[in-house]
């Protein structure tokens, strides 16, 4: 039964997904797309407010293997209350998937040229093959945003910089201690682009580094990374790194490489792989490598 039910919990999020992307985006193939059509940033790409469109990568790894899976969750909060009194045998393969959302809600305020998006991103890891445990989420990460986004133009290096701006960030992994994280997080963005090529940078202040559920998070997910992704004909592929900016001492981050090949219409195969602290909230300072495969549905472009 719940087997059953778990498949079933899937499938309506993969239908929601796919109906979603095909609705919002009115078109039976999604074609890669610039940052001005992403992100509505001329006249010639604004479309309307309160209109469903991607944000970051919707894909479902059907396997993801880890080096070193999180068996005993940790927090540098030494409080009672964060120790987890016994390991958990959880599997080193497992199923992981992303949706991710943004809707635009105020179009060409301030001054005439500011849009204000909302978005929202949930990253699930769910241990669908493990029959000990009964297939449980071992860990779902929720993160709302408000994100507030300017149209520029200028050069940089020999990209062409879109977009600047700034937003705020919540992610949570909504649980009780001992297995409760979160962070809050202003974010400084960037969005830069060149032929086949788009970059985002992005610097940010987690306001709760240094106290809560997971104190010194920054020191080992980073407080600013990079996206670079590059597309030739149909194939995508990406890299997101982040970095802690400790220059002088520890230096600790995340990197993730993922290529999507074409397979049909808006359906890619997909790979995964991922290397560092901070794959999810629960692993924030859990050093592991990770590989997976599946496919995927929207892309970053």
């Amino acid at each position: 039964m719940k087997l059953r039910t778990s498949i079933t919990f899937f499938w309506l999020l993969l239908s929601f997904a796919a109906h979603a992307q095909i609705q919002s985006l009115n078109d039976i193939r999604v074609k890669p797309k610039n940052l001005s059509q992403r992100w509505e940033l001329d006249t010639t790409a604004v479309r309307s407010t309160f209109l469903l469109t991607p944000y970051k990568p919707i894909y479902f790894l059907l396997g993801k293997y880890s080096s070193n899976p999180n068996d005993q969750p940790h927090s540098e909060n030494n409080s009672p209350e964060y120790i987890v009194p016994e390991e958990l045998p959880y599997d080193n393969i497992e199923f992981k998937f992303q949706l991710s959302f943004k809707t635009k809600v105020l179009q060409s305020f301030l001054w005439g040229s500011a849009d204000l998006w909302v978005a929202y991103t949930q990253k699930s890891f769910w241990q669908l093959y493990n029959h000990e445990l009964s297939r449980p989420f071992r860990e779902i990460n929720y993160e709302p945003e408000i994100i507030l986004n300017f149209p520029v133009k200028f050069k940089v290096l020999g990209f062409n910089t879109r977009m600047v701006g700034i937003a705020f960030n919540h992610l949570s992994n909504g649980k009780s201690d001992p297995f409760s994280r979160s962070l809050n997080r202003f974010i400084l963005h960037a969005g830069l682009e060149r032929k086949n090529w788009t970059v985002y940078l992005r610097s940010w202040y987690g306001l709760s580094d240094n106290s809560g559920d997971n104190p010194d998070i920054s020191d080992y997910t980073g407080r600013a990374d990079l996206n670079v992704i590059y597309e030739k004909k149909g194939h995508i592929v990406s890299f997101l790194g982040g970095y802690n900016m400790n220059f002088n001492s520890t230096p600790r981050g995340y990197a993730e490489f993922s290529w999507s090949y074409p397979i049909k219409n808006n359906l890619k195969a997909y790979f995964q792989v991922s290397h560092g602290y901070g794959e999810s909230l629960i692993d924030y300072n859990h050093l592991q490598t990770t590989v997976g495969v599946g496919i995927s549905l929207v892309e970053w472009l």
